[in-house]
């Protein structure tokens, strides 16, 4: 396991994570929103976009406690559409930021 380093942003530019809608992203999107009080989750036909200002971290635990198994954060880009944002990795979290002047 690889532990996270704190990623620390000023930036308020939003960062978003686009997939495609289906059964498999409700529980992934779920985990997104309880982990990023700041984040919205927009429905639209065949993609969900979660969007958040300046930081949007997806937590592996938070996942595996709503798909009810092991999840690699690899998984992610299975129905992945588009993301924006500055991306940081490790097995923990897959992070989404912009990097501050």
């Amino acid at each position: 396991m690889t532990t996270a380093t704190p990623i620390t942003t000023t930036s308020t530019q939003p960062v978003f994570i686009a997939f495609q809608a289906n059964n498999d992203t409700l529980p992934i999107v779920e985990a997104i929103v309880a982990d990023n009080p700041q984040a919205v989750a927009v429905d639209s036909p065949a993609m969900v976009k979660v969007t958040a200002p300046g930081l949007l971290v997806i937590r592996r635990a938070s996942v595996e406690e709503r798909v009810g198994r092991d999840f690699d954060l690899r998984e992610l880009q299975l129905n992945l559409i588009s993301l924006s944002g500055q991306i940081d990795e490790t097995e923990d979290e897959f992070t989404l930021h912009w990097q501050s002047a």
